[in-house]
Formats: structure tokens, sequence, C-alpha cells
């Protein structure tokens, strides 16, 4: 009997070992890429959080300058933030702020730099609101053509009104009203109705004489005998 397991045993180790010498390398192989990618990813993930964490270190940096009113050291923070992390979120959002504080102290051109780096280096999640505030400083510029051009790039269905609305402002500063009114009944259509903003597009409407919803009559002549 212990011959008979002892036979059973040693055929057991030939079989593994072929089996071994047929396909060792490959599993070796396949185990050492396994490996390699969890160790990429782990090193990945922690290369994205540690950007994370400084590029918020920055934007605090910036958000606490503008607070001080120290323009200097804001666009100071912003102008590391823009060149070691630019592709984050926090970068965008950022440069989103110092516009804001660009148009309060009335320096549009330095909000126009800011917003045109958002359109095209910027978080794509901050583009469409950067071309919508970007398009409302040249307006400002009466630069009314590049104005336009800025809003003709396609956004997320949830911009589409704002857009519009954008449009029409744009039409209207120019003596253009009847374009302007099609922009805005189309912004005001587009806009989610539970939006105050809504009412905004209304009021614009209602100022140069427009409903904010029109419905085409069509003439119909009786029909001949």
């Amino acid at each position: 009997m212990a011959n008979h397991f002892d036979l059973e045993e040693q055929e057991q180790l030939d079989q593994l070992k072929h089996f071994w010498n047929s396909w060792g390398t490959l599993i070796t192989s396949l185990l050492v890429v396994v490996f390699a990618c969890l160790a990429g990813w782990n090193g990945w993930q922690y290369w994205q959080k540690r950007q994370a964490v400084q590029a918020a270190g920055l934007e605090f940096a910036v958000d606490q300058a503008l607070t001080a009113k120290d323009q200097a050291r804001a666009d100071q923070a912003f102008a590391e933030l823009k060149d070691k992390f630019g592709g984050t979120a926090q970068a965008s959002q950022t440069a989103l702020l110092l516009a804001k504080a660009h148009v309060d102290a009335g320096k549009l051109d330095d909000a126009k730099a800011v917003l045109s780096w958002v359109v095209e280096k910027g978080n794509d999640g901050s583009k469409a609101l950067a071309r919508l505030r970007l398009s409302s400083v040249l307006e400002q510029q009466k630069n009314f053509d590049e104005g336009m051009k800025v809003l003709d790039a396609s956004m997320p269905e949830s911009f589409v009104g704002l857009q519009a609305d954008r449009r029409g402002d744009l039409l209207a500063a120019q003596g253009k009203p009847q374009e302007a009114v099609a922009q805005y009944q189309a912004a005001y259509k587009a806009l989610d109705k539970d939006l105050d903003y809504r009412h905004l597009v209304e009021f614009k409407l209602n100022a140069l004489g427009a409903a904010p919803e029109t419905v085409a009559l069509v003439k119909t002549t009786p029909s001949e005998n």
C-alpha cells in the first residue's frame, strides 16, 4: 500500500514538473506584469493625491491674498499654481476666482488673460464657465465680434441656455434687438423652469417688447371645393 501511494505522489510530482516546465515562464511573466501594473497604479494614485494637496495649498494662498487685497501676492501664487499644477481642477477654479477679482478692480485685460488661459489650458469642467465670463469681459471692452466668437464653441447641455443669453446680451449691446430677442427666447426655453435666472431673461425680453415664448401664426386659406 505504501508503495502505491509513493508511486501516486511521484506521478503527481512528475506532472507538476512537466506543467511548470511548459508554462512556468509564461506564468512568471504574467505575475511580473500584474505586480508592475499594481505598483504603477499605486504610484500614480500617490502622485495624484500629492499634486492635489500642493495645488490646494496654492489655491488657499491665492484666496487669502485676495481677501487681504494683496493682488501682487495673489498673482504670484496663481502663476506658480498655473505653471506646476495647471491641469488640476484647483488651477481652473482659482483662475475663475482671480478673474472675478480683476473685473471688480476694473482690470479687464488681466481678467481676459486669465479667462483665456482657462479656455485654452484649464480643466474641462471650467472651460464653459470661462467662455461665458470671457464673453462678458469682451462685451465690456466693446469687442463684440470676439465675444461672439468665444461663444461659438460647443458647450455642455446645462450651459446652452446661458450661452444663448450671453449671445443675446452681445447682440443687444450692438443695437440688434430682433436678433437679441431670438437668442433670449432660445435661452428662456433652454433654462430650467425653476431657475431664478430665467426670470431675468424674461425681463430682458419684456424690455425689448417681446414675450418669453412666441408661437408662429400660419395663415390658412379655405380649400376650394
